[in-house]
């Protein structure tokens, strides 16, 4: 039996017989074996303790072992574990109730699944049949995007993780946008004198291609390199999706609940989508959770047409168990200042970091929610890995970077040529501190090799 093996036996048996994620699986044969965490500290089986800087994988917004969350789902889960979606229970309510207060006013009507990719796999589908009468089924997405792994979802992302699987799993009718990505301009221009093109460009494509019924947009771009637009681009998206009537879709399965400073990034900018999606963070990575809210004009439109859709976990009560509890945790800690206290201590922390190294090129960020790019040469922001290089499995850069920082008892996430630095919103202060000193001494493996 697997208990009386060790630890390491285990990561081996669980290698063995289970698939690692995004990579060949004989890529994947040494992972830390885990055994506890708690707060914004990770535990494996040496007792060697890690600091969260990334909130896994950007979703454990709450920490761990957060006492009011455990308790509302053991309290479900005693009370009732499942229940058809086609019935009502109390905890549906409840949940729905605290969701309505803190979405955009908008946003009336909910969806339930269970992940991110099945939040926009549900937005596409409701999109498109929205607009079946009207033969309106395309979805302009962006190139440094990442919406998740399901058909719909994968289709929709723009990055290297769509070109493996686009023959396997794919739907028709989706195009590419340029990104209001500023530090490598797709246009090469600066703004503000560019006019934001990336977002005219939206505006060409919508009326080149014809039959588009939406354009789906990561307010904050996420795993991609937390990417913050201008201030004139997502009201004038907002204005030109109107124009040209087609629904606006906001992503905010990673830079919602709080990790900006606001519930939901797209605040920042006072605009309201047609449709949010959300996950990762909504249940504090405590359970597994898809939302996917839509205006009145969507609702209506289902009040006389089939709503062709489902899934047998479709709002489950347990998945539900912890939303109100975690929205009152994020009120608390937006509310509070913490979140806007402690993210502008990281931005300051952070700025350090690019007067001591040549090798970071960009910084940028929202609250807790920031991202470092490396470059080989500031000049010409040469990077030291490409999507290629990420494809093909070659070691990065950021590998040895994120494989010196473990080694220092600091967990941060890696993406071809930048890092996303999103602690748990419960961080303080002594806490960023032991991450930004850690990764100080770290990135001097990258300044070894900067071209001057």
């Amino acid at each position: 039996m697997v208990i009386c093996l060790s630890s390491k036996e285990l990561a081996e048996f669980i290698c063995e017989h289970t698939y690692g994620l995004w990579r060949p699986q004989k890529a994947w044969r040494k992972p830390i074996y885990i055994t506890d965490a708690e707060g914004v500290y990770l535990y494996d089986d040496t007792g060697k303790q890690y600091l969260d800087f990334s909130s896994q994988l950007m979703c454990s917004n709450l920490g761990h072992k957060n006492k009011a969350l455990i308790n509302a789902i053991i309290e479900q889960t005693q009370k009732l574990q499942y229940i058809s979606p086609m019935f009502a229970c109390e905890i549906r309510a409840k949940a729905t109730e605290s969701l309505l207060k803190v979405m955009p006013e908008n946003l009336r009507k909910i969806f339930y699944s269970t992940s991110g990719s099945e939040a926009n796999e549900t937005a596409v589908r409701i999109v498109r049949l929205y607009n079946a009468s009207k033969g309106k089924y395309k979805i302009i997405s962006r190139y440094s995007s990442y919406h998740g792994t399901t058909a719909a979802a994968n289709t929709l992302t723009g990055d290297w993780r769509r070109w493996f699987a686009e023959h396997v799993s794919t739907i028709p009718g989706v195009v590419y946008a340029p990104d209001a990505y500023c530090y490598r301009c797709p246009f090469k221009l600066k703004h503000p004198e560019c006019g934001i093109q990336c977002a005219e460009y939206v505006d060409y494509i919508i009326k080149n291609e014809g039959n588009v019924a939406a354009v789906i947009v990561e307010p904050v771009v996420g795993t991609n390199g937390v990417i913050v637009p201008p201030k004139e681009y997502l009201p004038r998206l907002r204005e030109i999706t109107d124009e040209n009537d087609v629904f606006l879709i906001a992503d905010e399965v990673m830079c919602g609940w709080g990790r900006t400073g606001k519930m939901f990034a797209i605040e920042h900018w006072s605009v309201k989508p047609d449709i949010l999606t959300t996950a990762k963070g909504c249940t504090g990575a405590y359970m597994p959770l898809g939302i996917t809210a839509t205006n009145s004009r969507i609702a209506e439109y289902f009040e006389e047409n089939i709503f062709v859709h489902g899934h047998t976990y479709t709002a489950h009560p347990i998945t539900l168990a912890p939303l109100p509890v975690a929205i009152e945790e994020y009120r608390r800690l937006i509310d509070s200042g913490h979140v806007q206290r402690v993210g502008s201590y990281l931005a300051s922390r952070l700025s350090e970091l690019w007067e001591n190294h040549k090798c970071i090129g960009d910084i940028r960020g929202l609250g807790l929610f920031w991202a470092i790019e490396i470059v080989k040469n500031r000049r010409t922001k040469k990077p030291f890995n490409t999507k290629m290089d990420k494809a093909s499995m070659k070691q990065l850069m950021v590998d040895k970077i994120s494989n010196e920082l473990m080694m220092r008892g600091v967990y941060l996430y890696g993406v071809v040529s930048h890092f996303i630095i999103a602690p748990p919103l419960i961080i303080n202060e002594q806490q960023i501190d032991e991450g930004i000193d850690a990764l100080d001494e770290a990135l001097k493996i990258a300044d070894k090799e900067v071209e001057e």
